[in-house]
């Protein structure tokens, strides 16, 4: 069970290793195009479609006719990756339950994006993990963990990568301990992992979460950035002297050390596009302006007439 691309890597090992997938399911095809007409099926569907695997599609995971006809399939086990929320009647539906592959060293992140907040927060490290679904979501008990290590330059697609291709190799790790313990292998409560540092949640993230604060440490705004990059993309507010507003969004940036002349003022160091944080200048190195397409900062100050009359809020 699973839909984006971060999926189908766990998907064709499980093929790939002559695993016995009777069926695979994944959200409905969504509507793409300027009118929303054309139907564009997930990227697991897609892998599944083109390895003759049946594909079910419910809209609501409790619909009693997808019930019947996943129990009718009469699995062993299921494998949940980057999928959604699962009523009990479904996770609980084979005789060896339902485990999930989820990208963070649990009970760290618990959530839709793991990954972002990760690298948001700064991390130095994070990992994947295998659990047995119950009934609160991402609390359940812990199979097994691998780690992988975050460098300080890394984005969120550097780690989404390396965590793709970790979760497959937990999966058939979680699947060999499954098999040899006959559906029970060792596992062990969330509870018990708890080492007294508060949990760092993992919300799913939208538009407004992705607006850069310049109030932050340019240290902050650094992991902000990359914690984003490429996708969603973290965002500010350019001011012109007119006080005419742009949305710019910002790819990458560089650690100046420099310290910083105002919170949302920008500068020319040498040829560097920079904006000050709280406490330094951050340099910009990859941007977009709204309607332009993506560059590197020095092309965009190019086009750009007296840039340091502008600030960003």
């Amino acid at each position: 069970m699973g839909t984006p691309e971060f999926a189908v890597e766990t998907l064709k090992a499980l093929v790939e290793n002559n695993y016995n997938v009777v069926a695979v399911v994944t959200q409905p095809d969504k509507p793409v195009g300027r009118h929303q007409t054309e139907m564009q099926p997930s990227q697991v569907k897609q892998y599944a479609v083109a390895h003759g695997l049946p594909v079910l599609q419910p809209e609501k995971m409790k619909d009693p006719e997808f019930v019947e006809q996943l129990r009718s399939y009469n699995a062993n086990l299921q494998v949940v990756v980057a999928f959604r929320m699962l009523p009990e009647v479904v996770w609980a539906m084979p005789e060896y339950g339902t485990f999930n592959v989820h990208a963070a060293l649990l009970p760290q992140y618990r959530g839709a994006a793991p990954i972002n907040w990760a690298v948001i927060n700064g991390e130095t490290q994070t990992g994947v993990t295998t659990f047995f679904l119950d009934h609160d979501i991402d609390t359940g008990r812990i199979i097994l963990k691998k780690t992988f290590d975050i460098p300080d330059e890394a984005d969120v697609e550097y780690v989404y990568d390396g965590l793709m291709h970790l979760g497959a190799e937990i999966c058939l790790e979680t699947l060999e301990a499954i098999v040899a313990a006959n559906g029970h292998p060792d596992s062990i409560p969330q509870d018990s992992v708890l080492d007294g540092s508060a949990i760092k949640p993992a919300p799913k993230i939208f538009k407004e979460t992705c607006e850069i604060d310049w109030k932050k440490t340019a240290k902050q705004v650094y992991d902000f950035v990359r914690g984003l990059s490429p996708y969603p993309g973290a965002w500010t507010t350019l001011v012109a002297p007119d006080g005419k507003e742009t949305v710019l969004k910002i790819y990458k940036t560089r650690k100046t050390g420099k310290p910083g002349k105002g919170v949302g003022t920008i500068t020319i160091e040498g040829k560097a596009l920079c904006v000050s944080a709280a406490d330094e200048q951050l340099e910009i190195v990859e941007l977009q302006l709204a309607g332009k397409k993506r560059m590197m900062a020095r092309d965009f100050l190019n086009g750009m007439k007296q840039i340091e009359d502008y600030r960003v809020k």
